[in-house]
């Protein structure tokens, strides 16, 4: 992995974050967390959507989606989990 392919990682993982927090609102983690979160939400997005049959096709934009809702997934289960 080339270090272009790693900037590109953290900022798709760091857009997918922000948005994710925009969406989920309550949620704000600063640069990194958002990276962390985005990052997560890919893969977490990466083993459900074909485990489903969901494919976005291939692309940033589509890299950017597909991390976004996986950060949904992952906001939406920590908030499930601090209300328990």
């Amino acid at each position: 992995m080339g270090i272009e392919s790693i900037l590109v990682f953290l900022i798709v993982g760091a857009i997918a974050g922000w948005l994710a927090g925009l969406i989920v609102s309550g949620f704000g983690f600063g640069l990194i967390g958002n990276i962390v979160v985005g990052i997560i939400g890919a893969l977490i997005a990466g083993y459900l959507f074909p485990a489903v049959g969901i494919t976005l096709g291939t692309g940033i934009l589509a890299a950017i989606i597909h991390s976004t809702i996986g950060a949904i997934i992952l906001l939406v289960l920590i908030r499930i989990v601090k209300q328990a």
